[in-house]
């Protein structure tokens, strides 16, 4: 079980890290919109990169274009169905990231306030450096269900430029702290197979795998599994009772 950041997730703030973190603010909205699109389109060339060591795609590139020349003779007709063939790949890798991305910003993040202040139960961060936004991260509460009451953890991302900082293990943390004194059981999460510092990450603050599944056509077809993690939390009289004894 990892230690949790008790300190005040408002006033979060470390004179060895160049940031601090807090809640969301409706003039964050421009910081927090360009930073989650400019993280996701990173992902596209990751993505293009793992499409072109797929064992079809290294059958496919360049026997579909030697297929065509030998049918038709024609070396051009050949460099031109590669090119068309690479540009069809392409399009698949950008697809579905920008198909979240239009989702997200046309749901909860077209109003962060309504989507995640409208009940106590949820919230959104940024990690602010310099007066600039370097970080985001939300929760929401997950619909009710026969198992412990849930929170997911959403949109976690942090500019390239600020890396290596802490920033991202600081602010999951903010979320289990929130979670733990909401009452919430389990924090809850879904990332990609191809995000491996995030899994890194996660793992190593204590969440544990619980599922792997293709999110939708386009991901099986890129042979990219999306996996969802677990974190679970103690309640706070535990919490409590632990921190009194030194055990968190």
């Amino acid at each position: 079980m990892v230690s949790l950041e008790l300190r005040d997730p408002d006033n979060q703030k470390s004179s060895m890290a160049p940031y601090h973190i807090r809640k969301y603010q409706e003039n964050d909205h421009k910081w927090v919109t360009d930073l989650f699109s400019k993280v996701m389109a990173e992902h596209i060339p990751t993505t293009f990169r793992h499409i072109l060591k797929l064992p079809q795609t290294l059958v496919l590139l360049p026997g579909g274009p030697l297929a065509l020349f030998l049918v038709s003779g024609s070396w051009v007709l050949a460099f031109v169905a590669s090119l068309a063939l690479l540009a069809a790949l392409k399009f698949l890798a950008e697809y579905p990231w920008k198909q979240f991305k239009v989702m997200s910003l046309h749901t909860d993040l077209s109003d962060i306030t309504k989507s995640y202040f409208r009940e106590s139960g949820s919230c959104f961060w940024v990690a602010e450096s310099k007066g600039h936004v370097v970080g985001i991260v939300g929760a929401l509460p997950v619909k009710p269900t026969l198992q412990k009451k849930q929170l997911e953890l959403l949109h976690l991302c942090v500019a390239p430029e600020h890396r290596g900082q802490g920033i991202a293990k600081a602010l999951v943390r903010t979320v289990l702290t929130f979670a733990r004194d909401q009452g919430y059981g389990e924090v809850v999460l879904t990332t990609s197979l191809l995000q491996h510092y995030a899994l890194a990450l996660y793992q190593r603050l204590g969440f544990q795998k619980m599922s792997q599944f293709f999110l939708s056509t386009s991901w099986r077809l890129m042979s990219i599994s999306q996996i969802q993690f677990t974190y679970c939390l103690p309640s706070a009289q535990v919490s409590q009772a632990l921190e009194q004894r030194g055990g968190l």
